[in-house]
């Protein structure tokens, strides 16, 4: 097969492996340019920085598009989706936001009182973080040329220093701020085709009130949110670009016994599945219990956990060792099994 017979897969927007061999075939050899901050396109964080004179660190950009299915969902809906994990892009990148853009793409007879709900989440997410939408954009399509609505949202925010994800250094410990999984089955469970019932909600919510005061201690050497592809993604994407190798421990990973359930269910991994509100970061031994009580000072946060240790072991590479004594590779999933969730 030539290039020119290829097709695109839900896969290549999926957040793991597939995504990461487009962006790297076909994105960033026409893009990465000369950087303008200490963060750029090529580190394929979760935005980039810029440096400008006479400013106080540098600005810190991140955009994001989002396709859901439902559009609303237990726990919350595009909307709220949208704002905060645009927002916890910017946070995890030691960024303050300051400021948010809206587009919105809808399919001609949308409902204005769904378009309302999803407004007005919108707004609920940007009060808890005291983040002003500053412009938008607003385009209709026809009827079935998409399916109900799209977002598009982009975050400016101002960070000093900005924090990367690719600091890590043997003997750190890596924590997470919460259970994992969550987004990603609660979505699933909620899809009229698997006729699940369950308690379980989505965890998205905006990071902010959580993380400032970790952010502020300056003691988080480097954070990421692991959202499409999940934990296992944004552990080997860490992994990868610091060259060191992450070995977490599989009982100390904070898991909902309604997420492990469903996961047991489906035969899918809860570690491949999205987040919505939660961040795992890198710090210091010595830095690692101040860290949790922080975390935990939040209710966001009453889950979090230190998980494992950053290693020499095998650069590049997660390992997660079992109660009973084993170790097995954790390794990048193709992207994140659950389609069409942020």
């Amino acid at each position: 097969m030539t290039k020119h017979d290829e097709r695109i897969t839900p896969l290549h927007g999926a957040g793991g492996e597939l995504m990461g061999q487009l962006l790297d075939r076909l994105v960033l050899p026409r893009f990465a340019g000369e950087e303008i901050g200490s963060i750029g396109l090529q580190s394929l964080d979760d935005g980039a920085s810029i440096s400008l004179p006479d400013l106080p660190g540098e600005l810190v950009l991140t955009t994001d598009s989002h396709v859901v299915d439902p559009v609303f969902f237990p726990g919350g809906d595009i909307g709220r989706l949208a704002a905060a994990g645009t927002l916890n892009d910017l946070t995890v990148m030691g960024a303050r936001p300051l400021a948010l853009t809206l587009a919105a793409i809808i399919e001609e007879g949308y409902p204005v009182s769904d378009l309302e709900r999803v407004l007005d989440s919108i707004a609920d997410v940007l009060r808890e973080v005291g983040t002003p939408v500053v412009c938008g954009d607003t385009k209709v399509m026809p009827a079935g040329d998409i399916d109900g609505i799209v977002l598009n949202t982009t975050g400016l925010g101002i960070a000093d220093p900005p924090i990367g994800d690719a600091d890590l250094r043997a003997g750190d410990c890596v924590l997470v701020s919460g259970s994992i999984g969550d987004h990603g089955m609660a979505l699933l469970a909620a899809r009229e085709e698997f006729h699940l019932e369950t308690s379980l909600l989505s965890d998205v919510a905006p990071l902010w009130p959580m993380l400032r005061p970790v952010i502020t201690a300056g003691t988080v050497r480097a954070m990421k949110d692991p959202t499409r592809g999940g934990l296992a993604s944004a552990l080997n994407d860490m992994a990868r670009k610091s060259q060191t190798c992450i070995e977490i421990e599989e009982d100390a990973v904070p898991i909902l016994d309604a997420v492990r359930g469903l996961s047991d269910l489906l035969g899918i991994s809860p570690y491949d599945v999205a987040n919505e509100g939660k961040a795992v970061m890198i710090v210091a031994e010595e830095n690692a219990q101040a860290t949790l009580s922080l975390l935990r000072d939040h209710p966001l946060g009453k889950d979090a956990a230190i998980i494992g240790r950053v290693t020499d072991e095998h650069p590049g590479r997660v390992i997660l060792a079992t109660p009973i004594g084993g170790r097995r590779f954790l390794d990048m999933p193709l992207g994140d099994p659950v389609p069409r969730i942020c």
